[in-house]
């Protein structure tokens, strides 16, 4: 998979450098994978339109060679994952990977509140910045560790429920191919269409 003349190729070695005081909207890609080759032009498109931009970073994060550490480092599972916001707190990018969606949903991004300067930061999150400030390390880490706990607590359980959907679906299509060959078999509704047919085709010619 090439990479375009002016795509940022983001390595754990020029993360700080690149991202700083950046809203980030990072593509996570393997060289191999399919998906992330169809996504290509219109990423790369992205990619070109906001390469000088202050506040905004679009960039490419190689999962399989520079960038597998970052990838470990924001859990990334699957190819291509797409991510945004803050560098020290990425979210799933949900929207369409098409050209359109990935610049309206880029044009939508504004500069991230600093936590150290207070700029770009709201009434509101100012005020949790200050409440947090007062906590210790261990208890931020605590919030942490329960967020990541309970997010983790989410997801397995719509993997599960996922799981137990394919399962009863897997049944009941199996039922239902059973019973439909049982009906057919016992009605022989092919016979019976077939003498219809025969019956109006003797009628009409008569």
């Amino acid at each position: 998979m090439s990479v375009a003349s002016n795509a940022v190729e983001l390595t754990p070695e020029n993360w700080d450098e690149m991202t700083t005081g950046k809203t980030v909207f990072l593509k996570f890609y393997a060289p191999w994978c399919g998906h992330c080759k169809k996504m290509k032009p219109a990423w790369d498109s992205l990619m070109s339109e906001y390469e000088s931009h202050e506040t905004i970073l679009v960039a490419d994060v190689d999962c399989i060679n520079s960038g597998k550490e970052l990838c470990t480092t924001h859990g990334v599972k699957g190819f291509p994952t797409v991510k945004w916001g803050a560098p020290s707190a990425l979210e799933d990018y949900k929207g369409g990977r098409d050209a359109s969606s990935l610049q309206k949903f880029t044009s939508d991004l504004g500069p991230q509140c600093d936590v150290d300067t207070l700029k770009n930061c709201s009434e509101e999150q100012t005020q949790l910045i200050k409440e947090l400030k007062e906590n210790t390390e261990e208890k931020l880490a605590e919030k942490i560790s329960a967020y990541n706990t309970e997010k983790d607590t989410i997801e397995n359980t719509f993997k599960e429920q996922v799981a137990t959907l394919q399962s009863t679906y897997t049944q009941l299509s199996e039922a239902k191919d059973i019973e439909l060959e049982l009906l057919n078999n016992m009605v022989n509704i092919g016979i019976i269409q077939s003498v219809l047919d025969h019956k109006l085709s003797a009628t009409t010619e008569l």
